[in-house]
């Protein structure tokens, strides 16, 4: 028999992902102004800050995935949102720039416990049979973020100070995610607690064991190429299409990118059910470099941009689902916490050096051979997961 889906489990990890992410990721860009000024710092000593509180987020995410496994994601879940809230009001009210980069490290490990990651992980041990799927579906809620909380965080930012307005984020944590992630963590207590009486079948992975070093190798390598031309070209984007001519219109054009990437999981939900994962790794790792070169082929042309924004969403919208469908269709369900942890922090250490190369390439060779640098990568990425395709057969 066919499990069901657990659609209040996903319903709530859906309310948890767009707040962790509204609050702990996508409201920094919008809130950096304002702790430059505060702090005395300019832009790229902020954006320096992040980074080096993501790289040290990445460094941890291996042992997290560990502890994912050993105690549960639910438990682990539950104190990251704690963990988040606590980090938050220490950012606001950081006396100096060590103490606010100390709390800003803070908020990026408990990012960690909070995200896509650990939220695959519970959904993985809730019920692995419909994994896949519940991936899939949570995804597609949790795309809304972005949508949601740019313009209630730059709402908040006319009314409240950054550290305010941090404050009000830290309340959201733990008012509203602890509490869910609390109530999760009992769900996925009692589904170990029915597997060890009578033990499910889990999801074993379709590569064969000899291949299974060399295969995660790939993988890993294929998913930090693609976020790290991913993270180049986002943080980059407005900048990146000023500079080929577009002008005023750049901001225009970047605004397709979110509604692309929910469109790309939308569409995938409803016609790519039968879609194997690895196929589906594919489409995605091939529409990066495709939009890219649409992008510096039709530059400076506004239809031509738009084009690119729309497919480049659309790549790391499915992205976003096949890191969590893929290691489970490749590698099975035992062990999926400490097998993300691993993979997470390659995801993470490349988005902390992704905005740095690009901006470094811009300058000394320029925007157009910096493009071509980019779907190079992004090539590279496709022609590792093509070669997995190879090893699965």
């Amino acid at each position: 028999m066919t499990a069901r889906l657990p659609v209040a489990a996903i319903l709530a990890l859906g309310v948890t992902q767009i707040i962790g992410y509204g609050t702990l990721y996508y409201s920094f860009s919008i809130l950096a102004p304002g702790m430059g000024a505060s702090l005395g710092w300019s832009q790229e000593w902020i954006f320096g800050a992040l980074s080096v509180a993501l790289l040290i987020g990445g460094f941890t995410a291996p042992w997290l995935g560990s502890l994912i496994d050993r105690v549960g994601a639910g438990v682990v879940m539950t104190v990251g949102s704690a963990v988040a809230a606590a980090a938050l009001v220490a950012c606001a009210y950081a006396p100096g720039r060590t103490t606010y980069v100390a709390a800003l490290i803070g908020i990026e490990v408990a990012a960690n416990l909070v995200q896509y990651g650990a939220a695959f992980a519970l959904l993985v041990q809730l019920q692995p049979t419909v994994a896949q799927r519940s991936i899939t579906y949570l995804t597609l809620i949790a795309g809304f973020a972005s949508t949601l909380f740019w313009p209630l965080t730059s709402s908040l930012q006319t009314h409240l100070s950054w550290q305010n307005v941090y404050l009000v984020f830290a309340g959201l944590n733990l008012l509203v995610c602890v509490p869910l992630h609390a109530w999760l963590a009992t769900r996925v207590t009692h589904s170990r607690k029915r597997a060890a009486l009578s033990p499910a079948q889990p999801v074993i992975g379709t590569l064969p064991p000899e291949r299974r070093r060399s295969g995660f190798l790939l993988m890993t390598t294929a998913f930090a190429l693609q976020y790290l031309a991913g993270a180049a070209v986002l943080v980059h984007m407005v900048p990146l299409l000023a500079g080929l001519g577009l002008g005023a219109s750049a901001a225009i054009v970047g605004t397709l990118f979110g509604p692309s990437q929910v469109a790309s999981r939308l569409i995938n939900m409803v016609f790519g059910k039968r879609l194997d994962a690895l196929h589906l790794a594919l489409i995605s790792a091939a529409l990066i470099p495709v939009s890219t070169a649409i992008l510096i082929l039709s530059a400076p042309s506004i239809p031509g941009a738009m084009v690119f924004a729309v497919i480049f969403g659309m790549g790391n919208g499915l992205l976003s689902i096949v890191s969590g469908t893929l290691p489970l269709a490749l590698f099975g369900s035992e062990g999926y916490g400490k097998l993300q942890g691993r993979m997470m922090a390659a995801r993470l250490i490349a988005s902390a050096l992704a905005p740095f190369a690009l901006a470094l390439t811009i300058e000394w060779f320029g925007i157009r051979v910096s493009t071509g640098g980019i779907i190079i990568l992004a090539l590279l990425a496709a022609v590792a997961v093509t070669t997995l395709l190879r090893f699965k057969r």
